[in-house]
């Protein structure tokens, strides 16, 4: 394990230590990203507690890339003593997070490569997914297909999906929000998460 500095400034940026599947910069040749974590001085005033760039997880030979720039673990979120951010660091590197974090929340980024589909998978949450880079097909297991452009929002409400970048040649970036949610009955089934054959990552344990 490595420590690796995040952060512009010495002393509002933070220093952790990361598994070596994390990267610092982009897999795809999209703009890298920056985090600003807000919080209070002894004044009350606001300030911004700490900030740096992505974090990357390169997937499926390169191919796909997350970065998780926070995580919440319970609702309504503790802010006090900066509990929040101190959870938010053991989760990203206990190496068990899935795709949704039970009773909490994700934030996460997605580089999709030139032409690349996900699995199609569904998560037991309730998840905003909007188009920040490229245009991407939203695929339903019923068949429908939607064309997102950049700025769309798709509203996932624990549907078997698949994201698809709809170039050839370029890559596509998408900013999601996965909250955890209860159990979704239709007819019947419990609609349980499923991972599909390429997610890369452990079971959410919400289901």
């Amino acid at each position: 394990m490595a420590a690796v500095k995040m952060g512009d400034a010495a002393d509002n940026s933070t220093s952790i230590t990361l598994t070596p599947e994390f990267v610092p910069k982009p897999v795809s040749d999209l703009p890298q990203l920056h985090r600003y974590i807000t919080g209070h001085n002894a004044d009350g005033q606001a300030i911004v507690h700490s900030h740096n760039d992505f974090l990357w997880q390169p997937m499926d030979n390169d191919q796909l890339a997350f970065s998780v720039p926070y995580t919440t673990s319970v609702f309504p979120v503790d802010l006090n003593n900066d509990a929040d951010i101190k959870e938010h660091h053991l989760v990203v590197n206990s190496g068990t997070l899935g795709l949704v974090h039970p009773k909490g929340t994700v934030i996460r980024c997605v580089d999709f490569a030139p032409g690349y589909a996900c699995g199609m998978h569904r998560t037991q949450s309730l998840d905003y997914g909007i188009v920040l880079e490229g245009e991407v097909d939203m695929v339903l297991d019923s068949g429908e297909r939607h064309h997102m452009k950049r700025g769309d929002v798709a509203v996932q409400r624990a549907t078997q999906h698949q994201w698809v970048n709809r170039s050839d040649t370029e890559w596509a970036r998408m900013m999601f929000v996965l909250q955890d949610c209860e159990t979704l009955v239709v007819g019947g089934k419990e609609m349980k998460e499923d991972l599909g054959t390429n997610s890369g990552l452990p079971p959410s344990g919400n289901c």
